[in-house]
């Protein structure tokens, strides 16, 4: 009898990552309640929400409160976004310096107008010779003030659109600065996240930079995903984003499936209901007194699938304390199953773009060397 198939972990500098297995960064998701609630259904490595080199710099309240981890967490990981070389280095400076952080992962993949308008996220790809200084800057940073035992790795799209792809000199430039690993999601900024995602493209990468881990994202929303994704482009994990969204069991059918084990069936309505409970907990826990505002999409995400009705969706979106949630769920029949499979249920975002915004005359050049304005970028941290 054949073996069941196992997949290795991946190293990122001394961290290990057993399922291969990161949760993508998400504003407005993946705050401390939910990476720690997503991580109690399995392994991997949980990343926070993207937070902006220069905010941090200038000493934005806000910013400064999205680099805060559970003392729970085992490896904190956190997104940094930056167009400006000088700023990013002295970021990732001060983050290890003040022990903030394990692991760093940085922006070139937001397509929001917001962040490519500035010349960042997605569209700084485009323009090799700032790219090049830009992960130097935070590579070598993350080496002089760690040692080496902060690693940094980049996440990316395929390109602005199919006539300006960057992936595979992205990936290269991102091997030469001394990257730990890359992700690469399979879509253009153009195409957001419609249509399906083309793994084809990670292969590619995979190919082309050799001995550096490469990771791939989209349209993973089972662990039979991830294992045909690794399987068919030969890369060393899977970065999970909207797949997780309503579904932290996710993790579960992750972690069994890439150990060569049986994935569970999607859970009844009893199930979700109690994960709801314990996610509110973790948020009152994390944040006392906080409004349940936030949750509202979390509750509608979980409710997907399920028959439970128009009006008990009405009021979902209309939940603002612990006790509003406990009488909705203590209504709802615990013994419901979906209707249709969770896992195709359309989650967020959805559809592609009418166009990328990007800076006059951005596309003319791509060998051109440009100094972007670094005030540009300074609040939009969490995305």
């Amino acid at each position: 009898m054949d073996e069941p198939e196992r997949f290795a972990p991946i190293r990122f500098g001394p961290i290990t990552v057993d399922p291969p297995v990161v949760l993508a960064p998400m504003a407005g998701v993946t705050d401390a309640p939910f990476r720690r609630l997503a991580a109690s259904f399995g392994g991997g490595l949980f990343v926070n929400q993207m937070v902006t080199a220069r905010a941090l710099l200038e000493g934005h309240a806000a910013s400064w409160q999205l680099t805060r981890f559970h003392p729970e967490e085992p490896v904190r990981s956190l997104q940094l976004y930056g167009t400006d070389p000088e700023h990013l280095g002295e970021a990732v400076r001060l983050l290890i310096d003040r022990n903030l952080v394990d692991h760093i992962d940085l922006n070139l993949g937001c397509p929001a107008p917001k962040v490519t308008r500035a010349g960042g996220g997605a569209a700084l790809p485009f323009k090799r010779s700032l790219l090049r200084r830009v992960l130097e800057a935070a590579t070598n940073a993350a080496r002089s003030a760690s040692g080496g035992t902060v690693p940094v790795t980049v996440k990316f799209r395929l390109g602005i659109d199919d006539d300006h792809l960057t992936f595979l000199d992205t990936g290269r430039i991102a091997a030469e600065a001394g990257v730990a690993g890359m992700a690469l999601h399979a879509r253009t900024a153009l195409q957001h996240y419609a249509p399906s995602a083309r793994w084809d493209r990670i292969a590619e990468l995979v190919q082309a930079v050799d001995g550096v881990p490469v990771l791939g994202n989209g349209d993973v929303f089972s662990g039979e995903d991830a294992c045909r994704m690794i399987r068919t482009t030969g890369c060393a994990g899977v970065v999970v984003g909207r797949g997780c969204l309503g579904r932290p069991w996710l993790f579960s059918d992750l972690e069994r499936s890439l150990h060569g084990r049986p994935a569970d069936p999607p859970p009844a309505l009893g199930a979700v209901s109690d994960t709801i409970r314990e996610h509110v907990r973790l948020i009152v826990a994390w944040e006392p007194g906080r409004t349940l505002a936030g949750f509202r999409k979390h509750l509608a995400w979980y409710l997907k699938g399920y028959p439970v009705g128009g009006e008990v969706r009405r009021r979902a979106g209309l939940v603002e304390t612990p006790d509003d949630v406990e009488v909705l769920l203590s209504e709802l029949d615990p013994a419901l199953v979906p209707t249709v499979d969770p896992a195709s249920v359309i989650r967020s975002h959805s559809g592609p773009l009418r166009r990328v915004a990007l800076p006059d005359g951005w596309l003319d050049d791509p060998d051109s060397d440009v100094v972007l304005e670094p005030a540009s970028e300074a609040f939009v941290s969490g995305g």
